[in-house]
């Protein structure tokens, strides 16, 4: 479902990504460790389109991006969700699916934030009142009403207490189980075991490693972690 190529990125000269390739089947998570600049980010913007790559191809689906619309098949979920605060959870989530080209009853807009874990006497209340881990599951909410096939995160767990990153863990599961594919970077080590079907690991825009999470628990993850970097 999302395939990179042999993808290459410079800034200013500067190599961001060296040969980057890899494969992610539906119904992955797929967690991308690595330091600040070591071209995780860089990674999710040239496949969501928002830079364009020097070289090699990026695949969402059967479809190349920069050469076909993949908007429709992709949402992406940043660090700091841009939602807006004067409005409430449910009317953010139908006012983004609208501009998507969805059209959902309330019922129908409330059982999205429902499936994200949103409290129902929280749907209907002003964003501005939202913690950062209710902000994040109106953008799942977002991305579900979309029917999105892949869904980017970038440091999703970043800043959430342990609660709020449990009931994330369980959402990402959710849509692991429907046939989603989550790429995600982040620096969460343990996060990457409990969650991901898949890691990598990025080093100065190398994707040194990449191995299943089945094969290694977090102690081994956090050496080796340490040894790539």
């Amino acid at each position: 479902m999302l395939k990179a190529v042999n993808i290459t990125k410079s800034y200013s000269g500067k190599m961001a990504l060296k040969d980057v390739s890899f494969e992610v089947s539906k119904g992955e998570i797929f967690c991308l460790l690595g330091q600040n600049g070591a071209g995780k980010t860089t990674t999710i913007n040239i496949f969501l389109g928002f830079i364009k790559k020097d070289g090699g191809q990026a695949f969402v689906g059967d479809k190349e991006v920069g050469v076909h619309d993949t908007n429709t098949l992709t949402a992406y979920i940043p660090e700091t969700v841009q939602l807006y605060g004067n409005m409430s959870g449910i009317e953010n989530l139908n006012f983004f699916s609208r501009l998507a080209g969805f059209s959902y009853s309330t019922p129908e807009l409330e059982d999205f934030l429902s499936k994200t874990g949103l409290q129902k006497d929280a749907q209907h209340k002003r964003l501005s009142s939202y913690s950062k881990g209710m902000r994040q599951k109106v953008g799942i909410a977002v991305a579900l009403a979309k029917n999105a096939e892949v869904i980017f995160m970038d440091e999703p767990t970043s800043g959430l207490d342990p609660k709020a990153k449990a009931e994330f863990t369980k959402t990402c599961k959710e849509m692991a189980a429907m046939g989603k594919v989550i790429f995600m970077a982040t620096h969460d080590i343990f996060n990457a075991v409990e969650l991901g079907t898949t890691i990598g690991i990025m080093k100065e825009g190398v994707l040194a490693q990449k191995m299943k999470a089945s094969e290694i628990n977090a102690n081994e993850l956090n050496q080796l972690y340490l040894e790539t970097i």
